[in-house]
């Protein structure tokens, strides 16, 4: 087993890995920039290191700054967590050649994942279900050949990138060269690679994603699904698990083709499939090579605890369940919290006064906020997550609503009355699936009337 651990994260994610690695007899270290002297697993860690100052690029961006205090701390291994460099393969590359283990997958896995045109030609030769889109890259040259072969309306989508950046939709001919030019300058602007494809624009579908772990050695399971539609300019809101409104006789094809891709590679760690879902077909769009935001409504319905299946595999004892193993109990709801301003949605950063956290069975909420904590300016707003577990779709949504109104966060500004006034209590969503334009189409607008 690992014997140090060294997190190259900040806030909740970190403070989860912490619990994972107490639970495996693992000693931890935490790093922070010299605006998180203050957060919270910084208490429970066996040693903690500054990094650097609070830009990102200067701390939890800065690759040598993080393996140097791996070897300073004499960490065998470190675990990246999410966002920040945790889908960089060159970060891995030289992790693992520095004789450190890096929890997640091989950097060859991540670097082909990492670019959406490589991952869709791998997932195509796997015989998991892709948009219809672009042979290749798009460039003006061949902008115009591409499209006639896809149709309007496409869309444009960088594809070192993700999160809306990079993303135009074209719905005309006369649109195309300057939509494809105004969508390379953005990728080359937030991903350092102008490089762009295009794909059939899918009207009206949902956002489901498959949880998948590998063992590095051809082995691999799945547990199950998530539908994470609910979003706003393409970054998700709420999700939930199982994904509801799904037959089996669909739901099925799709998770043992998501099991042979990653066998086929050989895949190593915690990884999610991500799929648009419309008039019962899937198409793959991307695969995330990390842990994700919404693995905890996953563990809700599974029983099984991602985190330390990551750290397990990443030491080399491979996979601790069969599939046959696996199964769904219930239903899981995560409403993401974040220090945001709910008319607004501006960031609101500042000083935590007053905190209570909902309890009791199936109410779990993680986050790494304490009364007196500061929230920085620096980073993202994130600050919470509250999961809900219920033994129906009907109840987890009751199970949630309770669990809001007992959620109190003061002195900043949150999405709480988001999630509690316009998602949960909206007759629509209670009563089935909705797809990825719902929550700006439907919801946002009846708040400005």
């Amino acid at each position: 087993m690992i014997k140090k651990l060294l997190i190259a994260n900040r806030g909740e994610i970190a403070l989860r890995i912490v619990r994972a690695c107490k639970q495996l007899g693992i000693k931890t270290v935490g790093v922070y920039s010299t605006a998180d002297e203050d957060l919270m697993h910084l208490r429970f860690v066996d040693e903690a290191i500054c990094i650097g100052k609070p830009n990102a690029s200067q701390s939890y961006l800065n690759t040598a700054a993080i393996i140097t205090a791996a070897e300073i701390t004499g960490s065998d291994a470190i675990h990246p967590g999410y966002g920040f460099l945790a889908e960089n393969a060159e970060f891995a590359e030289n992790i693992e050649e520095a004789g450190i283990t890096f929890v997640g997958p091989h950097p060859d896995h991540i670097r082909l994942m990492g670019n959406k045109v490589s991952a869709i030609n791998a997932m195509k030769q796997a015989g998991v279900p892709t948009v219809p889109g672009s042979v290749g890259t798009v460039t003006l040259h061949n902008a115009e050949e591409q499209a006639k072969n896809i149709g309007f309306p496409l869309l444009i989508k960088a594809a070192a990138g993700g999160g809306g950046r990079g993303m135009r939709i074209v719905e005309r001919f006369d649109q195309l060269n300057e939509q494809v030019q105004a969508a390379k300058q953005e990728a080359e602007l937030w991903f350092g690679d102008d490089s762009v494809y295009m794909e059939r624009y899918l009207q009206n579908p949902r956002h489901i994603e498959v949880q998948v772990l590998g063992d590095g050695n051809g082995n691999a399971i799945h547990l199950y699904d998530r539908d994470c539609s609910l979003q706003r300019r393409h970054q998700k809101v709420l999700e939930e698990a199982p994904a509801p409104d799904i037959p089996d006789d669909i739901r099925e094809p799709i998770l043992q083709a998501c099991v042979k891709a990653c066998e086929n590679i050989g895949y190593r760690g915690a990884g999610t499939f991500e799929f648009l879902f419309e008039d019962g077909e899937f198409f793959f769009i991307e695969m995330n090579t990390r842990i994700q935001v919404e693995h905890p409504i996953t563990e809700m319905v599974t029983g099984i605890d991602v985190v330390v299946e990551q750290l397990r595999i990443a030491a080399g004892y491979g996979l601790s369940y069969r599939q046959s193993d696996i199964s769904v109990h219930g239903h899981a709801i995560e409403c993401r919290i974040n220090a945001e301003d709910p008319q607004t949605f501006a960031p609101s950063p500042g000083k935590v006064t007053q905190y209570f956290i909902p309890s009791g069975a199936g109410v779990r909420f993680e986050s790494h906020l304490y009364p007196g904590y500061e929230i920085p300016s620096y980073y993202d707003s994130l600050i919470g997550k509250l999961i809900c577990h219920g033994q129906t779709r009907e109840q987890a949504i009751a199970k949630t609503l309770h669990a809001l109104d007992e959620l109190i966060i003061e002195g900043i500004k949150t999405n709480i009355p988001l999630h509690r006034d316009l998602i949960l209590k909206d007759p629509k969503f209670a009563s089935q699936a909705q797809n990825i334009h719902y929550l700006e189409q439907c919801l946002l607008p009846k708040k400005t009337k």
